[in-house]
């Protein structure tokens, strides 16, 4: 019988579990990555002893994890080790005042009496909301296929009923009357590149999928799970080849037959999974000519997520008050969020989000130190911004910043510290315009309105990761794997 072979291009989570999925389909596949390592965005960067997931750090919903090595009857457990975390996120606010948000829900009802008791109510009330959301959203909607418009029609009743046409901003802010808390309760979607006063109510969800299934932290990081998965990988035949890009997806009468390699390499394949950024498939590994008008479209009105503003840097003295997962939000909030995502400029105010992994793990930094990483959103370039000379700028601030806050002395004990910018995310990643997330969540670029997971006008190419279905974060480019799954059939029926 004829071994059908798939290619995966790019090894993001979206990419490898992808790969798992089609061989556990029966198909011989490959992985190709243009990087040194597996991962995508989750490289390791590693200077003098400190350790730093350069990528994503919240792991939430674990049994998408679970099922990649239940294809091949193993165990996650037997592989990983995650640690639950509480509290999952603390805030702290431009008054020094904090709310700890997490583990129990007796314990997160009790933290936001500090602040508003009459918000114990709303609270719930969101919560209940998030559920019905979730419920239809992420448990019915998130692993199937939206290149159907007719779906799409056939649920907008549903979607007015779960409020979809309300910004997050707009159904936190119905529910709670505190200025913190709605900030607190609304920041979720610049998780995943979205701005909380633009981005659907949809994405309300991620409140009740913590809850559900808890926040936890991989011992060894982000990092260990990609290891893991890569052992998983190697144990069931999958191919991975690294520093190898592909430049363009050969297509031959409408259908995707293979690639061609940065080096003039030609690759054949029966079916080709890209986890590139689908923008930047559509713009740079496709001819223009075989490009579906749907899909040009798109591209013209495409809003894109913001940008990122990375420091990683270690400290030679430990931090112990400092918990896990800490978001920091500076003194303005709407403002902020305007500037970064319509008037694309950067505010003298900033808000972060800090990772300190040595809360959980003290691997990541010798003895006595502390490793950190801190992410401050900022316009991603389409915004007229040098950052040869804006980032040690931003970059001093930040430091100067958390040295009078929350990290007295910084400045006398950080070490080792570099930064990245949207313009490494460009180069890096060939994210188009160094967005940190792809696309951004907007109602108008979701479901069957964002890049599809089947390849419009193009037979046998299928699309993961952050800019298709259902969208940005860990469970999303792992349920976009699950939804390629269902529209790619086994290889003994391929025809």
């Amino acid at each position: 019988m004829e071994v059908k072979q798939a290619i995966v291009i790019g090894s993001g989570f979206g990419g490898i579990a992808s790969a798992l999925r089609l061989r556990a389909k029966g198909y011989a596949v490959k992985i190709i990555d243009r990087a040194p390592m597996l991962g995508g965005r989750a490289q390791v960067f590693t200077r003098n002893g400190f350790k730093h997931d350069a990528g994503p750090t919240v792991i939430t919903a674990p049994f998408l994890f679970e099922e990649l090595f239940d294809l091949f009857q193993e165990k996650l457990e037997d592989h990983i080790k995650l640690v639950p975390l509480t509290p999952w996120y603390r805030f702290y606010f431009s008054d020094k005042t904090t709310f700890d948000y997490g583990g129990t829900l007796e314990q997160t009802l009790s933290e936001i009496e500090k602040i508003e008791p009459k918000d114990k109510a709303g609270y719930l009330k969101l919560l209940n909301h998030s559920k019905n959301i979730f419920d239809v959203a992420f448990t019915q909607l998130s692993a199937i296929p939206f290149h159907r418009f007719f779906l799409m029609l056939s649920l907008i009743p549903k979607l007015i009923i779960l409020r979809s046409y309300e910004t997050v901003w707009g159904t936190v802010s119905r529910h709670l009357i505190s200025p913190k808390l709605r900030q607190a309760f609304s920041i979720q979607p610049l998780l995943v590149g979205g701005n909380p006063f633009s981005t659907t109510s949809i994405y309300g969800l991620i409140h009740y999928l913590e809850r559900a299934y808890g926040v936890f932290f991989a011992m060894g990081g982000t990092g260990a799970i990609v290891n893991a998965l890569k052992s998983l990988m190697e144990r069931h035949g999958i191919e991975i080849c690294l520093n190898t890009t592909v430049k363009n997806i050969v297509i031959d009468n409408g259908k995707a037959t293979g690639l061609l390699l940065e080096d003039g390499t030609t690759l054949s394949a029966d079916i080709i999974v890209s986890n590139a950024d689908a923008a930047y498939l559509y713009q740079k590994m496709i001819k223009p000519s075989q490009v579906a008008l749907s899909s040009k479209l798109k591209i013209k009105a495409a809003h894109y997520s913001m940008g990122l503003f990375v420091i990683y840097f270690g400290t030679t003295k430990q931090y112990p008050e400092v918990v896990h997962h800490t978001i920091w939000l500076g003194k303005t909030y709407k403002t902020l969020l305007s500037n970064i995502f319509d008037k694309k400029i950067l505010s003298e105010d900033f808000s972060l989000y800090i990772h300190r992994p040595t809360a959980t793990d003290e691997s990541f930094a010798p003895t006595g130190c502390d490793s950190f990483y801190v992410l401050c959103p900022v316009p991603n370039l389409k915004a007229d911004i040098d950052w040869s000379i804006e980032g040690e700028i931003l970059k001093n601030k930040i430091i100067e910043a958390l040295d009078q806050t929350i990290l007295p002395d910084l400045k006398k004990h950080i070490t080792d510290d570099f930064f990245m910018t949207p313009s490494d995310f460009k180069t890096d990643y060939l994210s188009m315009h160094g967005a940190g997330f792809s696309i951004a969540p907007l109602f108008r670029q979701s479901a069957w309105f964002r890049f599809h997971n089947k390849a419009e006008g193009i037979k046998n190419l299928y699309i993961t990761g952050a800019g298709t279905h259902p969208g940005a974060g860990l469970p999303g480019v792992l349920c976009s794997a699950k939804v390629i799954d269902q529209l790619i059939p086994a290889a003994a029926d391929f025809k």
